[in-house]
C-alpha cells in the first residue's frame, strides 16, 4: 500500500519520541526515589524505583520497536528501487515494442526510397499482415497506469 513507507517512518519517529519521552520519566522517578530515600519513605522510594525501571524498560522496548520498523522501511525502500528498476525494464521494453505498431508500410516505402536515392535496388520481401499492434497498445496502457501510480509512490516517500 502506498501509504506504508509514510507511516512506517512516522511510526518510528513517534516510536523514537515514546523512548526518550520514558527516559525523561526514568530521571524524574529516580529523583523521586532519592528524596524519598532521603526522608526515609522506604515504601514510596519502592514505588518510585519500580516506576523508574518500567520506564525504562518501555524506553528500551520502544527502541526496540522502532529500529524494527526501520529495518521493515528499509526492506520497503529496496523494494521501491527493485520496482524502479522493474519500471526502467519495462519502459525499454515497451518502448521497444511500440515500434511495432509502426506501419510497416511506411517503413518499407521510406527504405526503398533511401535505396533509390542511393542507387541501390532493395528486393525486398514484405511482411504479412502485421501482427502484435494491439497487444501492444494495451500493454502501453497499462504501462501508463503503473508510470503514474509509480509517481505518486514516489511522492509519498
Amino acid at each position: 500500500d502506498m501509504n506504508n513507507l509514510f507511516n512506517l517512518k512516522f511510526a518510528a519517529k513517534e516510536l523514537q519520541r515514546s523512548s526518550k519521552k520514558c527516559d525523561k520519566e526514568e530521571k524524574a522517578e529516580k529523583a523521586k526515589v532519592k528524596k524519598a530515600v532521603q526522608k526515609g519513605n522506604m515504601e514510596v522510594a519502592r514505588i518510585h524505583a519500580e516506576n523508574a525501571i518500567r520506564q525504562k524498560n518501555q524506553s528500551v522496548n520502544f527502541l526496540r520497536m522502532s529500529a524494527r520498523i526501520s529495518a521493515l522501511m528499509d526492506k520497503f525502500e529496496h523494494q521501491f528501487e527493485t520496482l524502479d528498476v522493474q519500471t526502467a525494464q519495462m519502459e525499454d521494453t515497451m518502448s521497444s515494442t511500440t515500434t511495432l505498431t509502426t506501419p510497416q508500410g511506411q517503413v518499407d516505402a521510406l527504405m526503398m526510397e533511401m535505396a533509390d536515392e542511393a542507387g541501390l535496388d532493395l528486393n525486398m520481401e514484405l511482411p504479412q499482415g502485421q501482427t502484435g499492434s494491439v497487444g501492444t497498445s494495451v500493454a502501453s496502457a497499462e504501462q501508463d497506469e503503473l508510470s503514474q501510480r509509480l509517481a505518486k509512490l514516489r511522492d509519498q516517500v
